[in-house]
């Protein structure tokens, strides 16, 4: 079977998770382990295997409260104030790797709901509900804020009152989401709600670019192989981009999962990834699908 591969020269790690990595290994390296990380430092199953191999340990929020003293990352989602409050009180240190993105998106809320407070307004965020991102976002207001995921919510939250109908609303995205998506959930509140608008633009320019590139790449190829993690945020919205666009997409969490009957003879093949895909495991799948020749 003659296939081509080309490997997407726009996937893998954004700035921020390069960042976070980047800061994790020099620290291993020069301090030892063990380095403990509030959640997953990249929704990558693979990526977060190999760090593990260096002395990064993952944790929960229950284990962070029972570190006196330890050494913790802060992820490029960021944290709400109360983890810092809870680090100072156990004195536990932290090495912020908060994305400088998002750290902007979570002061520009906090300004928003100063502006709002008292009155009829409401901070809503279109985001995944329980994402860590979304999480330091509400915890920014102390959880005063509306999530929204898809057009069922925002229905929901308008009929129920949440969102009141004269209510001046302040929209945040969380910064990995679909432009597309958050024009949609814009659009239909200013057609029902009768208060003002003011539609903040939040979305990474590193991954809202990278929706027109990702479509056109998929478009130009017989096959599209998309890495990805499974808790990959990000990864669910571009492959489902992908999808959109070549009927022949696939995601997979590696190159274990790659399977021969998905390509035919001539076929070019596309392997490209999330904003939280390491380059190596792109190499890899791509690697794997031309051994099956």
């Amino acid at each position: 079977m003659d296939l081509k591969v080309r490997i997407d020269g726009c996937s893998g790690f954004c700035g921020g998770v390069i960042r976070a990595i980047d800061k994790a290994e020099r620290f291993l390296e020069t301090e030892g382990g063990p380095l403990y990380c509030l959640g997953s430092i990249v929704h990558n199953e693979a990526e977060l295997r190999r760090l593990g191999q260096k002395g990064l340990v993952t944790i929960s929020r229950d284990d962070f409260q029972r570190l006196a003293g330890a050494d913790v990352i802060v992820r490029a989602h960021g944290e709400p104030p109360s983890t810092y409050e809870l680090a100072r009180a156990e004195g536990i240190n932290l090495i912020d790797c908060t994305c400088p993105v998002v750290l902007k998106l979570q002061q520009r809320i906090r300004e928003a709901y100063s502006r709002i407070q008292g009155g009829a307004g409401r901070i809503v965020i279109f985001g995944k509900v329980g994402h860590a991102e979304v999480l330091g976002l509400v915890g920014q207001v102390n959880g005063d804020a509306t999530v929204i995921e898809d057009m069922d919510m925002l229905e929901k939250a308008l009929e129920s009152g949440e969102i009141r109908p004269d209510a001046d609303i302040e929209l945040f995205s969380q910064t990995t989401k679909s432009p597309s998506g958050y024009a949609r959930i814009s659009d239909e509140l200013k057609r029902r709600v009768s208060g003002k608008v003011t539609v903040h633009n939040t979305i990474c320019s590193q991954v809202a670019s990278r929706h027109e590139q990702l479509a056109a790449f998929a478009s130009a190829h017989d096959v599209v192989v998309f890495v990805s993690g499974r808790e990959s945020s990000n990864g669910k919205v571009l492959s489902d981009l992908c999808l959109s666009v070549n009927p022949h997409t696939y995601r997979v969490g590696s190159e274990d999962e790659v399977r021969r009957e998905w390509f035919r003879d001539g076929n070019l093949v596309g392997v490209c990834g999330a904003t939280s895909t390491p380059k190596w495991l792109l190499e890899a799948v791509a690697k794997k699908i031309l051994q099956l020749q």
